[in-house]
């Protein structure tokens, strides 16, 4: 997917918002710079034996942010550009999401660089266990527990809490979420992002006022986030007309049919070429005609270069970072309502918390107590977050930072400096 200019890197763009927010703030200066550092950066580098026999070195990050409020909680992506600068940004953004809603957690945030269509399910696997392996003395249920990202899926977990559970000589499910339910993973955990895109959206439009079915929505990525929040919304009566993978976007004023959509990416393996639709590229989909526009692919894709272009009253940010400080400002002054990341997909970490708890005490929940205790959770953080902005006049991206900030902020201060 084409990716706008990056007018500051994830880390940077994090680091300008936490200072925005802490000089709204009476906190200590001595706890703004603890609260601004990672606790631990972990660089390693993996030899793995290619199937052709080869020998081949990968980098590999973890970077611990915080553990503050508890055990650190963050995903494993496998990408060309991963790169240590965005696992610091992406982990510190995991500390304030988790604290955002409330759930014990700190923020974390690995990687290996590779490119994973060039490499085989062994490929991946090998380079999965070692990667394990060589960060092993810092992952765990009580100090850091990963969970699936950017070109990882349950199978990586399943892989990842196997080779954990191999060194600790008995099988520890809580070290890891995001698993298969065979192996521990929690019912709705699946489709929580999405899910979660779906209910904060909805207190949105109550907000101002608007009705599902008169709703027209644009979605940006058709991975695990974009297309179960195209499925949920569509089921709940939202009319989908865009949606846009890697391979380009679509498009259909009157609403495509999803149901229809997911058996055309079943067969064709992308979005593209959908009968009944007009083709586009998947930056063009952004400024398409909408309501709420559901960036849930990568980072950095609303710039000022297009900010000004984007017709959509919401901007709803499944993906990490979609939105660059620049394009904020625009957005701002143009009047959109942004739910920013750590509020709106922060659905996923909460039910990751939901199956740790489940795996820790060996009882599990059906599917209709996920989505209840999901609602609540983010429905109650939706509120906070929209009433502290009006509150404190400042956005809703800042107002969802301040209060994670002086949460986690509290937390430490209540425990104290070790010394």
């Amino acid at each position: 997917m084409e990716v706008g200019e990056k007018e500051l890197s994830v880390y940077e763009a994090m680091a300008a918002r936490f200072d925005t927010a802490v000089r709204m703030l009476n906190i200590d200066p001595g706890l703004v710079k603890y609260l601004r550092t990672t606790e631990r950066e972990i660089i390693v580098h993996i030899p793995v034996q290619l199937d052709s026999g080869k020998l081949e070195m990968f980098d590999g990050f973890r970077v611990q942010h915080s553990t503050g409020r508890g055990p650190c909680k963050g995903g494993v992506r496998f990408s060309p550009v991963v790169t240590l600068d965005e696992m610091r940004g992406l982990a510190a953004e995991m500390t304030w999401k988790c604290a955002l809603v409330d759930i014990p957690f700190g923020g974390a945030m690995g990687g290996v660089v590779c490119d994973p269509k060039k490499l085989s399910q062994s490929e991946l696997e090998r380079i999965t266990r070692r990667y394990t392996a060589e960060i092993l003395d810092f992952l765990g249920p009580d100090r850091d527990v990963p969970e699936a990202d950017l070109n990882t899926d349950e199978q990586t977990m399943a892989w990842i809490m196997d080779t954990y559970s191999m060194h600790a000589r008995h099988t520890v499910t809580a070290c890891v979420t995001g698993k298969p339910l065979d192996l521990g993973g929690s019912r709705g955990h699946r489709e929580a992002t999405g899910r979660g895109c779906m209910l904060v959206c909805d207190e949105a439009l109550k907000r101002l006022g608007r009705e599902r079915g008169a709703t027209r929505v644009v979605i940006q990525g058709f991975g695990n986030v974009g297309s179960n929040a195209a499925r949920l919304m569509h089921e709940a009566g939202y009319q989908i007309t865009g949606v846009a993978d890697t391979q380009g976007g679509i498009f259909n004023a009157r609403g495509l049919d999803i149901p229809r959509l997911f058996d055309h990416v079943r067969d064709a393996g992308t979005v593209k070429g959908f009968p009944g639709s007009e083709g586009m590229t998947s930056q063009d989909i952004l400024e398409q005609d909408c309501e709420v526009l559901l960036p849930a692919a990568v980072e950095n894709v609303i710039t000022q270069h297009n900010a000004g272009r984007i017709r959509a009253r919401i901007v709803l940010e499944g993906a990490d970072a979609p939105t660059t400080p620049a394009a904020d400002a625009i957005l701002m002054d143009r009047g959109v309502f942004i739910i920013p990341d750590i509020l709106a997909n922060a659905g996923g970490v909460t039910v990751s918390y939901f199956e740790w708890v489940q795996d820790r005490q060996g009882y599990f929940w059906p599917e209709s107590m996920v989505h209840e205790r999901q609602q609540r959770i983010m429905v109650t953080a939706f509120h906070a977050v929209i009433d502290y902005a009006a509150k404190k006049q400042v956005s809703h991206r800042i107002a969802a930072y301040m209060l994670a900030i002086d949460r986690a902020a509290f937390s430490i201060k209540l425990r104290g400096i070790y010394a």
